[in-house]
C-alpha cells in the first residue's frame, strides 16, 4: 500500500509519500509545493494543481490522505488553505484515486497517542516510526508523511494488505 499525504496551504503545500508492506512503513519521498505570495492566485493554485499531478504521476500512490480544513486564527488563511485544498482535491478526482481526510487531531492521536501534541513531538514519532535518521523538513512535509502515516496505521480496509 502506497499513500500520499498531503498538508495543503496556499503558499506551501507539504507531501510526503510512504509504503507499507505488511506491518513495516518506508519513506519513499517528500517534500513541497511553494507559491510565492506575490503571485496571483489562480497562477498560485494552478502551480498546486500541476506539482500535485505530477507526483501522483511519478509516485502512483493507491490513495491519499489530506488534512481536513480546519478554522485558524486568520480568516484570510482559512480562505487560503481552503482554495489550495479544492484545487488539490480537484487534482486528485481527476486522477480517480480515493481521498481520506483526517482532522489533526486524529492525525496526532495516531501518530504520538495524544490529540494535542505540539509539532516537535510529532516530528519525533514521524522519525521514530519510519527509523529516520533525521527529522523531514521543513514542518509541512512531516505533516504530510504524518497524515499518510495515519492513514496506513489506522484504515483497517487498506492497511490489512
Amino acid at each position: 500500500m502506497r499513500v500520499l499525504g498531503i498538508d495543503p496551504g496556499l503558499s506551501m503545500t507539504g507531501w510526503g509519500v510512504v509504503n507499507k508492506l505488511k506491518d513495516k512503513l518506508s519513506l519513499i519521498d517528500y517534500g513541497c509545493i511553494k507559491t510565492p505570495a506575490n503571485t496571483p492566485l489562480p497562477e498560485r493554485l494552478k502551480t498546486i494543481h500541476i506539482e500535485v499531478k505530477a507526483i501522483i504521476e511519478q509516485y502512483t500512490p493507491d490513495c491519499i490522505a489530506i488534512e481536513e480544513l480546519f478554522f485558524l486564527k486568520a480568516a484570510k488563511s482559512v480562505a487560503g488553505v481552503g482554495q489550495a485544498r479544492g484545487a488539490i482535491l480537484l487534482t486528485v478526482l481527476q486522477k480517480n484515486i480515493q481521498i481520506f481526510e483526517y482532522n489533526p487531531r486524529h492525525i496526532k492521536i495516531a501518530i504520538t497517542g495524544y490529540g494535542s501534541a505540539d509539532k516537535q513531538q510529532m516530528q519525533n514519532m514521524v522519525k521514530t516510526l519510519l527509523a529516520l535518521k533525521e527529522t523531514p523538513k521543513p514542518d509541512d512535509a512531516a505533516d504530510a508523511i504524518g497524515m499518510a502515516i495515519c492513514h496506513l496505521n489506522t484504515n483497517r480496509v487498506l492497511s490489512s494488505s
